[in-house]
């Protein structure tokens, strides 16, 4: 990504738009910088819930939901299948878009899916130190990693018996702006 110190690119506002972009001042090119789109999934087997702790920073040590970065040329529900995969050695069934939450701070877009477990067999990938099943009553709230998985997991557990629910978004007041 071109920066200010790379002498090709300034920070200019390009004509028909209304904010500094960095524009390439030999071309005209122009570096847009968007958000990155994370995909992941409240992943059940049974009653079960799938979580992993993570190995990697940040929040290395707490719990989340397998999830993390979508890849180019890939769908997100697709992406969400490969990062339990990845994170979870899971195979996974979607289901349903369960959320898109916005999270400002950090310019991330992240759709959460309702998906089952489609083979018990489980166990930890290279970026999770461990992966569990939990009931809904055993899972390690003070332990979670982002405030997005509390919010993925309490809006799970009121549609959790529905075949059909609208999606959710960010909890009321929850702006996607403070750090966990």
């Amino acid at each position: 990504m071109p920066t200010s110190k790379d002498p090709s690119f300034a920070a200019i506002i390009p004509e028909g738009d209304n904010r500094l972009r960095q524009v390439c001042t030999d071309c005209g090119f122009v570096a847009y910088e968007n958000p990155k789109v994370v995909v992941g999934a409240v992943v059940t087997l049974g009653e079960k819930i799938l979580l992993c702790r993570r190995a990697i920073n940040p929040r290395k040590g707490f719990w989340t939901l397998p999830a993390g970065f979508m890849e180019l040329h890939e769908s997100a529900e697709t992406g969400a299948a490969r990062e339990a995969l990845e994170e979870a050695n899971a195979k996974i069934e979607i289901e349903a878009l369960l959320a898109a939450y916005t999270i400002p701070r950090l310019s991330q877009v992240q759709l959460i899916y309702r998906a089952r477990l489609i083979d018990p067999a489980i166990s930890a990938g290279v970026e999770s130190l461990e992966v569990g099943l939990f009931d809904y009553a055993d899972i390690p709230w003070d332990e979670l990693a982002f405030p997005s998985v509390n919010w993925a997991l309490t809006q799970f557990a009121s549609v959790r018996h529905l075949s059909v629910f609208p999606a959710f978004g960010n909890p009321p007041g929850e702006t996607g702006d403070h750090h966990p």
